[in-house]
């Protein structure tokens, strides 16, 4: 073998040996998410004053940064979250993000992290899962995995925090970033809930919801249009005077109350909450459209195995209604684009998105689309609807986007 034979074999072998990297760059789901379906049921502390709701909503919005929970409190006070998954869950990994102390002599971030789970019932007989003693990262961008004890399937996981990590003061505030939970999750069961009016601050909105798809009108008269996926909807709405547009995560809790987040004309995603509306309130729009899906549409809720092209069963619904949409329309063209978050390498996310795109027209023809009508285009991570620095956006931008033209090179 030549010294040049030799030296082209070793590339290859790297090329190669650097190829299952690639495959592994897909970030596993975390559970413990607001927009996964998770939803705070209970919570309470030892300390003076108890942290509202809004608080128990933020160890799960999805973004890892820190957050004050609860004040002027003594250097052994314990605080408990609960919080509801939509499924029975077992988690072989639990972590806590970006743990940072402020500069502050009476701030502190939580040191004994403790996570118990249940199948039972919020109030049921809870099992430790995973335990760790937290100290502050050098950096941004890092995060500390807890100990995992037991792995039981569960409904409810309750989180303990105890204490803080620099005690310089006898009364501090203390506080948290984020419950990170991976695993494996049953299939969620597709909600009803998403059909009504709610009220809070800020907050108005009215829901019309027709199997996986809603349709809606917010604010001073914004209308909205979005899927929904498990427990979870997604959704994209524009004011009609401004053209301002504003994104949604929402759910509806135990109680029928919805919660979620909202961002709009890019900003940061903020708690958007209300409650049943009295009877005879009404909203700002006079007609709000049938929920439908076709050309135009962009569909948040169609589901792909982790890491996979392959379509999950709860992805049915919404691909039987796609296809009725499409299969009534004049359109000569049809094309079915994939979209992903920014997670992994943009070549894999390219990759990734195109295989997705695939399935789904691979199905719309097993329905009855003529193939010849039809393709389907992956875009990857370039065209993002929502930032990408937490969860919320991120499933936002994990999408699809049906294009329709009557010009064959539309």
């Amino acid at each position: 073998m030549t010294r040049r034979t030799l030296k082209a074999v070793l590339l290859a072998a790297i090329l190669l040996a650097s190829l299952p990297a690639v495959a592994q760059e897909a970030v596993r789901t975390d559970y413990l998410t607001l927009a996964q379906g998770a939803l705070p049921v209970s919570w309470s502390t030892t300390g003076p004053k108890q942290p509202g709701g809004d608080i128990a909503l933020k160890v799960i919005d999805g973004n890892p940064g820190g957050f004050s929970m609860i004040g002027r409190a003594a250097a052994d006070t314990v605080t408990e979250f609960v919080f509801e998954l939509p499924a029975l869950t077992t988690f072989d990994r639990l972590a806590v993000p970006e743990i940072h102390e402020t500069p502050s002599p009476s701030q502190t971030f939580s040191r004994l992290v403790e996570v118990y789970g249940t199948a039972e019932a919020a109030d049921g007989e809870y099992t430790l899962i995973a335990r760790g003693e937290l100290s502050t990262h050098e950096k941004r961008g890092l995060t500390t995995d807890l100990e995992i004890v037991a792995s039981p399937a569960v409904r409810w996981v309750k989180l303990r925090l105890v204490g803080g990590i620099a005690l310089l003061s006898d009364l501090m505030f203390f506080e948290f970033s984020e419950l990170i939970g991976n695993g494996h999750q049953e299939p969620v069961p597709l909600s009803d809930s998403f059909d009504g009016i709610w009220k809070g601050r800020g907050v108005l909105i009215e829901l019309t919801q027709d199997g996986p798809t809603v349709t809606g009108c917010y604010g001073s008269g914004g209308l909205l249009s979005g899927t929904v996926s498990g427990n979870v909807l997604r959704a994209r709405g524009e004011d009609p005077t401004s053209g301002v547009e504003t994104l949604f995560v929402l759910l509806v809790d135990g109680q029928g109350a919805i919660d979620g987040v909202a961002s709009t004309n890019g900003a940061p995603f903020r708690l958007y909450a209300g409650d049943v509306a009295p009877a005879g309130t009404t909203t700002k729009c006079t007609e709000i459209p049938a929920p439908a899906l076709g050309c135009g549409s962009v569909i948040h809720g169609i589901g792909f195995d982790f890491d996979e092209a392959t379509l999950r069963p709860d992805a049915d619904p919404i691909l039987a209604q796609l296809y009725a949409g499409l299969s009534g329309d004049p359109a000569a063209r049809i094309r079915i684009e994939g979209h992903t978050s920014s997670e992994g390498s943009s070549a894999y996310n390219l990759d990734l998105s195109g295989r997705r795109a695939r399935s789904v027209v691979d199905d719309l023809v097993r329905r009855g689309i003529a193939a010849e009508r039809i393709e389907a285009v992956g875009v990857g991570e370039v065209r993002p609807i929502a930032s990408n620095d937490d969860e919320a956006g991120r499933v936002l931008n994990r999408r699809v986007e049906v294009r329709c033209a009557d010009d064959p090179g539309g």
